[in-house]
């Protein structure tokens, strides 16, 4: 950063005009501070967190979001400091987001009734089942609504208690402001949105309400879910026990505006600058999920698709599936720990480098090896429970460059199954975008996804800034007003000077991916037995 940026930087700090993005991922809770200019990152903080599999649910403690977030924040404190020699007191703009879907389910006091269920449980199957015929419209089992319809039908004593349920981006903005909201984003992820209003579909609030009058009488689902609003609104300000609750310091001081809190879907969007139709973009992390924003409605309902909205409220067709890059990650650490074992110690970054560069040395499918990254179930491929393996015969080439080629190929494995669907309906994409960490070393991951989608596929330069940085934008552009709509926003401010690395896809890795996709789909039976028997 020049002397110039860096006095710029520092003076919107100092002037509490910066805005902070939080963003609670799966692994990792990131902070990103943005100054003037909305396209530039000016400093970051984060924390390492793991979900826990307690009585067989998937979950993370409420005690774990506080300290998780606090030690982000001061992380970024300490980065300001280090980097200009100021703290942050004030702020002009904060926004919130996390993992979107699972279940926060509060009584009239404001107490967790359950422990939090994240996107990862699939348990409500019947529920989804019966939810979506009823609807006409797919509900995922990891929606809200389908967490909360299928605690009504198991009659768990605490729904007669509910007084409101929310995700966890929600949960966490009502902590920073007492406010009751969610972006419309993260709220399609709650319940079906309608693209006419932007709020939830009023026709299918009361086929719900109908559906569960006699097991709970008196509930009204609207009642119960938090405000749905478009990416610009004004969703609250930061209160003075929301400033304690992100810093216990006191340093920062309370006032400053919030943005709607969104989901980790929508801020992918906004950090790719994919929210206009014909534009897509995939976000790899512990889960993996393609976004692209339609032209028009789908003609079929298909349980592999989520029908969502972009932070604006316009509909996107989503392929969301549970299981991403963290076996990927569990076997990179193998590898680190035997180099370091051998007196050879590479940093993470080093790992990942030397391992993707040797995936691209592997023959085009993979020398014949599968491999299935589920460690949890998969509901594209209607999997309730997930068994990671590595699958060959064997006539089949085992090096290292194939089987890390394997393993790109089955991070993507399940997201090319449901893109397919997605493709039989005509539906156009000009380019994907991409981001997250999978893509730190460029041209490897990209290539692999272009052969896997057919489609050219783009990195921008803040791919692995993520989410934290594209809520930070939602907040900047909360702050300014939204003086014009969040597209051209994203076009005129924030990306007008972006670089972007685009890979079109090869037809021979178009034609390997194929070769490899039809041996997965195959080799899935195999899967299912080991579900069956470990």
């Amino acid at each position: 950063m020049s002397d110039a940026a860096q006095d710029t930087a520092r003076d919107s700090i100092v002037g509490g005009r910066a805005s902070l993005g939080i963003e609670l991922g799966s692994t990792r809770i990131k902070a990103c501070l943005i100054g003037d200019d909305p396209a530039v990152v000016i400093a970051a903080g984060g924390h390492e967190w793991e979900n826990r599999f307690v009585d067989r649910v998937w979950t993370y403690s409420m005690e774990d979001v506080e300290t998780g977030l606090q030690a982000a924040f001061r992380e970024l404190a300490e980065d300001v400091r280090r980097r200009y020699g100021v703290g942050i007191e004030r702020l002009g703009a904060v926004g919130v987001s996390a993992m979107m879907h699972g279940y926060l389910p509060f009584d009239a006091d404001g107490g967790l009734l359950v422990p939090f269920r994240t996107w990862r449980n699939t348990s409500t199957g019947p529920a989804a089942a019966e939810l979506s015929e009823l609807f006409g419209v797919n509900i995922p089992m990891r929606w809200s609504v389908a967490h909360l319809y299928q605690a009504v039908l198991d009659a768990e004593p605490h729904v007669a208690s509910i007084a409101s349920f929310t995700t966890l981006a929600g949960y966490v903005h009502r902590r920073l402001t007492g406010k009751h909201v969610l972006g419309v984003g993260d709220a399609s992820g709650m319940f079906p949105i309608d693209s006419a209003t932007h709020d939830y579909n009023e026709d299918l609030l009361q086929r719900f309400d109908s559906l569960v009058a006699d097991r709970v009488p008196g509930m009204r689902l609207r009642d119960l879910l938090p405000e749905a609003l478009d990416a610009g609104r004004d969703a609250g300000h930061l209160t003075p026990e929301g400033a304690a609750f992100l810093d216990p310091t006191g340093a920062l001081q309370h006032g400053a505006v919030l943005c709607p809190p969104e989901g980790d879907a929508g801020t992918g969007m906004v950090a790719t600058n994919s929210v206009a139709p014909r534009e897509g973009n995939v976000s790899v992390g512990t889960s993996v999920f393609a976004m692209v924003v339609l032209e028009g409605p789908l003609g079929q309902q298909h349980h592999e698709l989520d029908l969502v909205t972009t932070p604006s409220g316009d509909p996107v067709a989503m392929v969301h599936c549970n299981n991403g890059a963290s076996e990927l990650g569990a076997w990179a650490g193998l590898f680190s720990r035997f180099a370091a074992a051998s007196g050879s110690s590479v940093d993470t970054d080093g790992v990942f480098e030397v391992l993707f560069r040797e995936a691209l040395e592997g023959d085009g499918d993979a020398g014949g090896l599968l491999a299935y990254n589920l460690l949890s179930g998969e509901p594209v491929v209607g999997l309730d429970e997930g068994r990671p393996l590595v699958v060959r015969t064997p006539d089949s080439r085992f090096t290292l460059a194939n089987f890390m080629r394997a393993q790109i190929y089955g991070v993507f494995g399940t997201l090319a199954l449901g893109m397919r669907v997605l493709a039989s309906e005509g539906v156009r994409l000009d380019r994907m975008l991409a981001h997250g960490g999978l893509f730190r070393t460029p041209g490897v991951a990209e290539r692999f996804l272009a052969g896997a989608l057919a489609a050219p596929v783009a990195v921008g330069e803040t791919a692995a800034e993520g989410g934290a940085w594209g809520i930070a934008v939602l907040a900047a552009y909360t702050a300014s007003g939204a003086p014009t709509d969040l597209s051209t926003y994203l076009r005129d401010e924030v990306f007008a000077a972006a670089e972007f690395r685009e890979v079109q896809p090869a037809e021979e890795d178009v034609r390997a991916f194929a070769a490899y996709l039809e041996r997965y789909s195959a080799g899935l039976a195999v899967e299912r037995a080991a579900v069956a028997s470990l």
